[in-house]
């Protein structure tokens, strides 16, 4: 199965709307913690995401795309910091693979990537939260991200359980040291 990472710009973006409404609302349905809640169909989506295509437009958003055989089948985000004294720093969201799609590395590839291009676009640090518990928090783990909490009860999954939330972040490029 030939796979491709794609980064793509506003236009392409907007052009992956419902192929990315499509696996959010697979992963929703499929219980993922993700910010979203049940009953959620791949419509729901499309305001989320037409603000996340707004948001690669006014370069505050990298968006990556795993397409199996043409097909996307997954993506990830990276967030630039936006406070001055933050220019070093990206927050990895919303890494999604549909389920027809997992096992095939998608995951991996999509944060191998992400990392990549943060660094290449000056970000040294990059943090997420993720479900505790749940199969993404030990993916990062075995990618060499650090855990640096967990916060009890920090939201909800879709079907209204709480949710304990882990913070994880990775040095991509480079020592981040302090100016003084």
């Amino acid at each position: 199965m030939p796979t491709a990472i794609r980064l793509l710009d506003e236009t392409a973006a907007h052009a992956a709307l419902p192929a990315l409404c499509d696996i959010m609302a697979d992963c929703v349905q499929g219980g993922a913690s993700v910010g979203f809640m049940l009953p959620f169909e791949s419509r729901d989506g499309e305001a989320f995401w037409a603000g996340v295509a707004r948001g690669v437009g006014a370069g505050e958003i990298m968006l990556l795309v795993a397409e199996v055989d043409g097909r996307i089948e997954g993506t990830v985000q990276v967030g630039f910091a936006p406070m001055p004294n933050q220019p070093h720093r990206g927050d990895v969201k919303k890494l999604l693979v549909h389920r027809r799609a997992r096992g095939l590395g998608l995951s991996r590839l999509l944060m191998e990537a992400a990392e990549r291009k943060a660094a290449e676009n000056g970000r040294s640090l990059l943090v997420l939260d993720t479900a505790t518990g749940e199969v993404a928090e030990g993916i990062y783990e075995r990618l060499g991200w650090q855990r640096a909490g967990v916060v009890p009860d920090y939201a909800l999954f879709p079907d209204g359980r709480y949710c304990a939330t882990t913070i994880f972040y990775k040095n991509v490029g480079g020592a981040a040291t302090a100016k003084s």
